[in-house]
């Protein structure tokens, strides 16, 4: 056996141990007996694969710890859908390669079925709760990100100070934290959901960390250095907008690159025009804040 293959073969020989592992451990974590079930035979489908890699290998090969310990933190942080999906789409860039070794290995064909069932049956079965709340969630960071990012850049000039400006966003961050979770309580209850108590709890959550997050710099930096402080929470905004649109689009298997143009050009663009409604407003009212 050529010693590229060889090599091409203990690697997905130790993915394929690592995958079953995974996924066993996340069967014994769901609730749901369905979810439970389909997982234990995924679980067992890529413990056979790796089998059979090593039937062609003539080697032992152990799981990787590092990523079943990775996936088992994303799963407590971000939930089973999303990691399950995201082993999934992993798994698929390696299936170009196990073709080349279709002529080594009759199984690979296979494998390669198994493979692609996979992703169907997850798709299938998933429905972790948290998913249902997934609007609730986009309506306070989409919110958060709006609006916080407009007043603080808006007030970044007038103030003048990192520290005030940290202050003035607090205090309006928690009013509109309280607002917003109060308004999705009520507008689910108009439309008849019997959990709309969870639904607003997600959105002010949502609204709550992201206050927190674009708030940190001001408050990390001297008071002088507000300009600093400005560029740094665009970046955040930003990087906030990226992570949650690339989890959203892992976990309903959707474009990323279009929502996230159109969350970051929404936000930075009321963030750019308030900036300059701040600066407008210092000059033609002449307020200096000392």
């Amino acid at each position: 056996m050529h010693n590229k293959n060889l090599k091409l073969m203990l690697r997905f020989q130790k993915d394929e141990l690592t995958a079953s592992k995974i996924y066993g451990y996340f069967s014994k974590k769901v609730k749901d007996d369905k979810n439970k079930f389909i997982l234990e035979q995924i679980a067992k489908d890529e413990a056979a694969h790796a089998l059979i890699w090593g039937q062609y290998t003539q080697k032992k090969v152990y799981p990787s710890n590092i990523k079943f310990l990775w996936y088992s933190f994303l799963m407590f942080l971000l939930g089973y859908t999303f990691v399950i999906k995201l082993m999934e789409n992993n798994e698929y860039t390696g299936v170009d390669e196990i073709s080349v070794l279709k002529n080594e290995i009759p199984e690979v064909k296979q494998i390669i079925l198994q493979e692609e069932n996979h992703e169907k049956q997850l798709i299938k079965m998933l429905n972790e709760e948290r998913l249902n709340y997934v609007g609730a969630m986009v309506l306070g960071l989409n919110d958060a990100l709006v609006e916080l990012t407009g007043t603080i850049a808006g007030l970044t000039f007038v103030l003048a100070n990192t520290k005030l400006t940290a202050l003035a966003g607090i205090i309006t961050g928690i009013a509109a934290t309280l607002s917003m979770a109060a308004s999705n309580y009520l507008a689910e209850r108009a439309d008849g959901n019997s959990k709309a108590l969870k639904a607003s709890v997600y959105t002010g959550i949502a609204y709550l960390v992201t206050v927190v997050l674009l708030v940190l710099p001001y408050l990390l930096l001297p008071p002088t250095l507000y300009l600093q402080a400005l560029l740094i929470m665009v970046g955040v905004a930003v990087l906030i907008i990226f992570f949650f649109n690339y989890y959203i689009a892992i976990v309903r298997s959707e474009r990323f690159f279009p929502r996230f143009i159109e969350m970051a050009g929404i936000s930075l663009s009321v963030a750019f025009i308030s900036f300059l409604i701040g600066l407008l407003a210092k000059l033609f009212f002449n307020i200096d804040i000392g």
